[in-house]
Formats: C-alpha cells, sequence, structure tokens
C-alpha cells in the first residue's frame, strides 16, 4: 500500500466523517507512520470542514505543540510503557474536548506498552467516549494483543520501492484489477471462479494481497463500502502469517467481501 494512496484515503475519512475510536498506524521502521498519525490527528481536530486549513484556532495551536484536546504517550524505543502511563490517559479521557470537537490521543511505539499497560488500554477501546480516537504507532504490531487490533483500524505503511513487472504477473495484476475493483457486480461463485488465482499462487499470496489494497484503497475514494473490505484483508494476512489453513483463509476472504 503506498504512503500517497494512505494519505489521500486519510483525508477522505475526514470528508466523510467516518472517524474512528481506535487505529494502529503500522510500520516497517523505514516510514514515517508517527508523522502521518500526527498529520491525520491534526485533521480530525481542525475546526474547519476539509483537509487542514492551517488557519483556524486548532491548526494554529497544534502547530505550536499547545492543543488542550491532543496529547501523546511518546518515550524512547527503549523504554516500556507502563500501566500507570495508560492510567493517567485514562482520566483525561473522560474530559469533554476544550478546542475542538473531538480528542486524539497518540501511543508512539505502542508495541512497548507492558501485558498490564495493554489490558488496561483495552477497557477505554470496549466503551470509548464518542469523541475520543486513540492512534496507536507501532513498527512491530506482532506484540499488541489480538483484542485491542480487533477493536481498531489498520492503516499499514510500507517502504515504496518500484518492482518490475513481468508478464505473468501483469495478468495475474489484471486479473486481481478487474476483480476487486468491482466486487458489487460479481455473485459469489463468480469470484471463486475468477480468483482462482489466488488459490494456485501461494507463493506471492502476500504480494497479491498487498495488490489488492492498493486496488480498494482507490476504490475507497468514492465508495466507502471498499474501507470495510481493506480489513478483510488485512485480517487474512494475518491469519496466513499465524499458519492457518490457506484455502480456509481465501474462503472466508472472498465470502466476506461478497456478503
Amino acid at each position: 500500500m503506498k504512503n500517497a494512496q494512505i494519505e489521500q484515503l486519510l483525508k477522505n475519512t475526514i470528508k466523510s466523517k467516518k472517524i474512528v475510536n481506535g487505529y494502529i498506524f503500522s510500520g516497517n521502521g523505514n516510514t514515517s507512520a508517527y508523522d502521518y498519525a500526527k498529520e491525520f490527528a491534526k485533521m480530525i481536530l481542525c475546526l474547519e470542514d476539509e483537509e487542514n486549513c492551517n488557519s483556524c484556532k486548532s491548526c494554529l495551536m497544534f502547530a505550536d505543540n499547545n492543543h488542550s484536546d491532543y496529547f501523546e504517550i511518546n518515550k524512547d524505543i527503549t523504554e516500556s510503557i507502563k500501566i500507570d502511563e495508560i492510567r493517567n490517559m485514562q482520566d483525561k479521557i473522560l474530559e469533554k474536548p476544550i478546542i475542538s470537537n473531538k480528542k486524539v490521543y497518540i501511543i508512539n511505539n505502542a508495541e512497548k506498552m507492558t501485558v498490564e499497560a495493554q489490558n488496561c488500554l483495552l477497557k477505554t477501546l470496549e466503551e470509548p467516549p464518542e469523541f475520543i480516537t486513540i492512534i496507536l504507532v507501532s513498527n512491530n504490531e506482532n506484540t499488541i494483543l489480538a483484542t485491542i487490533k480487533s477493536r481498531c483500524t489498520k492503516v499499514a505503511f510500507t517502504e515504496e520501492i518500484q518492482k518490475e513487472i513481468t508478464e505473468e504477473n501483469r495478468e495475474r495484476f489484471e486479473i486481481l484489477e478487474k476483480v476487486f475493483g468491482n466486487v458489487e457486480k460479481y455473485l459469489s461463485i463468480d469470484l471463486l471462479n475468477k480468483l482462482d488465482v489466488l488459490y494456485k499462487d501461494k507463493d506471492n499470496i502476500f504480494e497479491n494481497l498487498e495488490y489488492i489494497n492498493t486496488i480498494l484503497i482507490k476504490k475507497a475514494k468514492t465508495d466507502t463500502r471498499y474501507l470495510e473490505y481493506i480489513d478483510y484483508v488485512e485480517e487474512t494476512k494475518s491469519k496466513l502469517k499465524s499458519n492457518s489453513n490457506y484455502d480456509m483463509c481465501i474462503d472466508n476472504l472472498i465470502l466476506k467481501i461478497w456478503e
């Protein structure tokens, strides 16, 4: 998923006013997921009905690092984030926003949270105030509890590397683009028949799923239903990485999207 496309996706989220309470911005150590998280926070807090006006009271205070509705836990990567720090955050979470309509909390290097801290955070994610958005930024989300990840929308940043596409790859990508760019046109049996390439091409499944998400992000610009499909793809990737049954994972992905 290219970062420029993610940036557009975040802008579209602001425009559609479909901001959720929890996000995981997942990087790979080579991208600035934290910088994107801060920019997204600024957009959420902006008082004008646009991506970033840079002139309202909220944007000006954010630029001065003096926004009463924005908070960070941002410790050095070598330090743990302990339960007391999450509890201190929770004490402030219940207070209504002062400047903006929402409050945003960023937890950077979220993988450094202790298990106790994560379980404490989970309580907030289970019943968050409607005006709260919490963004976890992590370069190693494998250490984050599954119960937390299930309550957050994942935004995955990747290093943008240009790959030479062979004729065989081009044909495979064309099939994926035709199907996932027009999901609403297919019945479930049609999807299964068209996507035989996913079942046969196990060696390149993660490359294929990444390309599918690129297609879905483009579609999400005009149809917000595709935002949910992106989550299904990310869920499939996680299951495959944990050695779940391959064919069942692909079956589940296709059926979820078709429903």
